[in-house]
């Protein structure tokens, strides 16, 4: 994978945390701050699916399903037990 650098300006307490979990993890600042843009994201497109299902039942709640309900009757009813 071929990588970019990208400036980004920190405030010095950031900078510090992080340098301070990349001494006790033994990690380097770039992966330390690229695993927590990645969580991020990650967090970011689920919270928007979860949103858009949300959404979505709301337009069209599930709600009670009478045809599905007699159909599962009759099915069970045709069982030879």
């Amino acid at each position: 994978m071929v990588r970019r650098q990208a400036l980004v300006q920190l405030s010095d307490e950031l900078l510090s945390a992080i340098d301070q979990h990349a001494a006790r993890t033994g990690r380097s600042r770039s992966e330390i701050i690229r695993a927590a843009i990645e969580r991020y994201l990650a967090r970011s497109l689920q919270a928007d699916l979860d949103r858009a299902i949300v959404e979505g039942y709301t337009r069209t709640p599930q709600g009670d399903d009478a045809w599905a309900d007699r159909a599962a009757r009759d099915l069970i009813a045709e069982e030879p037990w």
